[in-house]
């Protein structure tokens, strides 16, 4: 029975309003003409004000410039997301140079490790954003997906799912479930840089516990309160969840994400065959990397086979990095793949790698560990530098200042026949190898630069001029290896495919961009550039055979982009106009809104003036 003095009817139609509001209504907001609200039921309701979508993204901004700090507006933003999100993305496409460092790096690091704080503070109660899949509960993967399908609307089957189980958060470590901002956050940017539909769009942790013990006696921690898994365990859990899903979405894209290094391989290897997936440490840093290093390779001023490359970290990114570099001078320069991997020398936590340093090394570390050093054996970078005498030095070690001034400086004194390639690859800034503004002011200005999080421009104090670093950004590459693969489904993604997007990263940048010495394409340019390396890797899956879908097979077809097999990141205008009209756009006007908006045929049309009209 209602409470007293309560009409149980009304009760109701108030619940009813306030926790699913027509979405239509929700969205637009305060941008909902006055005949649309009149049919709602609306009126009296809201603000009488009727504004247009510029206007209500001046307000957001506004709001979000008013945080103080970046954990702030990340929760502002996640807040808006899940409220309203075609003003969400309107504000991150409007703004994105700004807005991409706090819903991902570095921003998303800390919001990671703070995520069972500010859980409840992201969304509305009860609002799915996700999916979380404790072990305890993977024998009931079906009925958890069941769950999920029961929360969409009909038609928005994921196309696209990042996942990930916390364990090796970018430089941070096991976060166990708070892992969850990673996913979330990285189909922010799959929509944002090449235009994925958001309604499509999975994220997913698998809660398998945490080896982490400030979470385990964290009491306000949400995940499963338990230590990870043996391995056995581990694969049958995971190979489980992947399995069902596949079952469920068979054409779905599965991007995992930021797994430990060994079990990223062991997953990547047992199912790149098998189904659609990729990783992104190990393919996607490697081919953004490759991307910028082609470039950095072009100025550096000494012949490619004279390059010698030495790695600062030996996990799964910094050995698929690699192994893309050495298909660059295979590929690309005909060198030899023995010689071409002769050119790197990695430094772990023991040193240089060496086939004779007497520990076991991991099996992913093998192949480029040394077997020319005659016994020589070096402790620390500094050593190894003196030793190898690098013109490229890449890190991938998450030890912040690792390239300290007296290794920048080094660095420069050893190749003034040659500008210094120096990539300090780790996220967030607090685990980078050194900043832009330390390299620039070691190597005389002539460094060639790249990292893995966002740096300010540098003023060179003598002469005013303003250098602009390049962001090793996997943002220029993921989202587009996924919009490719959603497109024209291969059956399987090759590592000529992704070496086909890194060149066409390398050949994207515009003429400006190429007169200023700069390594990568401008971020305010992602969509562009996002559909033009799209193209590449649809050409190139067509190229290989493995591509599935028959309307871009005809397209490549049509732009006569089905001879050869070299990956030379190419594309035709065809295939790039209609990947260009694949891209979801957020609505830019009501009209717009309502055309696109769920059950908007319930709604009246309504004139500029805002009258109704018969529908």
């Amino acid at each position: 029975m209602a409470p007293s003095g309560t009409d149980s009817g009304t009760s109701s139609a108030r619940r009813s309003r306030s926790t699913s509001p027509d979405p239509l209504a929700s969205t637009a907001g305060t941008a909902l003409p006055y005949a649309t609200r009149t049919a709602l039921h609306l009126k009296g309701l809201v603000p009488s004000g009727v504004e247009d979508f510029k206007i209500q993204e001046q307000r957001a901004l506004e709001q979000l410039n008013m945080k103080s700090t970046n954990m702030e507006k990340y929760m502002f933003l996640s807040w808006l997301r899940t409220t309203n999100l075609n003003l969400f993305y309107r504000l991150v496409l409007h703004n994105l140079k700004q807005i991409a460092p706090v819903i991902y790096t570095p921003t998303v690091g800390q919001a990671c490790q703070e995520y069972s704080h500010i859980y409840p503070f992201l969304a509305p109660p009860n609002a799915v954003d996700g999916l979380y899949i404790p072990l305890t509960e993977v024998d009931n993967i079906a009925e958890i997906i069941e769950n999920y399908r029961e929360s969409i609307a009909e038609g928005d089957e994921p196309e696209i799912t990042v996942i990930t189980d916390g364990s090796r958060i970018l430089g941070l470590g096991d976060l166990g479930m708070n892992g969850m901002g990673i996913p979330v956050g990285k189909l922010q940017l799959y929509v944002a840089a090449a235009g994925l539909n958001p309604d499509r769009c999975l994220p997913i942790v698998l809660d398998f516990g945490t080896n982490t013990e400030r979470y385990l006696e964290d009491p306000l921690y949400l995940g499963l309160r338990q230590r990870r898994p043996a391995d056995k365990e581990f694969y049958d859990a995971a190979n489980k969840v992947i399995e069902a899903l596949h079952a469920a979405f068979p054409s779905m894209f599965i991007q995992f994400e930021d797994f430990s290094t060994d079990h990223a391989f062991g997953l990547l290897d047992h199912w790149r065959r098998r189904t659609l997936c990729f990783n992104d440490d190990i393919q996607g840093t490697g081919c953004v990397v490759l991307g910028g290093f082609i470039s950095a390779v072009q100025q550096a001023g000494i012949p490619p086979e004279e390059q010698r490359i030495l790695f600062v970290g030996a996990g799964s990114a910094g050995v698929g990095v690699a192994k893309q570099l050495v298909d660059y001078f295979i590929i690309e320069h005909a060198i030899p793949e023995e010689q071409a991997k002769a050119m790197f020398w990695f430094v772990d936590s023991r040193g240089l790698i060496t086939a004779d340093r007497g520990d076991k090394l991991a099996e992913h570390k093998v192949y480029f560990a040394r077997h020319d050093n005659n016994g020589v054996q070096c402790k620390t970078l500094e050593d190894t530098l003196e030793y190898v005498k690098p013109t490229a030095l890449i890190g991938l070690s998450t030890i912040h200042k690792a390239f300290n001034d007296r290794i920048l400086k080094r660095m420069n004194e050893m190749n003034r026949d040659a500008r210094p390639i120096i990539f300090p690859l780790s996220n967030p800034e607090t685990k980078a190898e050194c900043t832009f503004e330390e390299a620039m002011q070691c190597t005389d200005n002539r460094v060639l630069f790249a990292s893995g999080t966002a740096f300010p421009e540098y003023i060179i104090p003598e002469t005013g001029e303003e250098r602009v670093p390049g962001q090793g950004n996997n943002m220029y590459v993921f989202p587009a290896i996924g919009l490719g693969a959603v497109l024209c489904k291969p059956e399987w993604i090759t590592d000529t495919m992704i070496y086909a997007v890194a060149k066409a990263l390398a050949n994207s940048r515009n003429k400006d961009e190429v007169a200023r010495n700069e390594l990568y394409p401008r971020i305010e340019r992602i969509r562009e550039v996002s559909a033009q390396l799209a193209a590449a890797f649809i050409r190139q899956a067509v190229r290989e055979g493995l591509a599935q879908d028959p309307e871009y097979k005809d397209l490549v077809k049509q732009d006569g982009g089905c001879e050869g097999s070299a990956p030379d990141g190419t594309h035709g205008e065809i295939v790039l106009a209609a990947v260009s009209k694949r891209m979801w756009h957020p609505a830019e006007n009501f009209e717009q809104l309502r055309e696109c908006c769920p059950h908007h045929h319930h709604h009246p049309k309504v004139s500029a003036e805002g009258s109704q009209s018969s529908l």
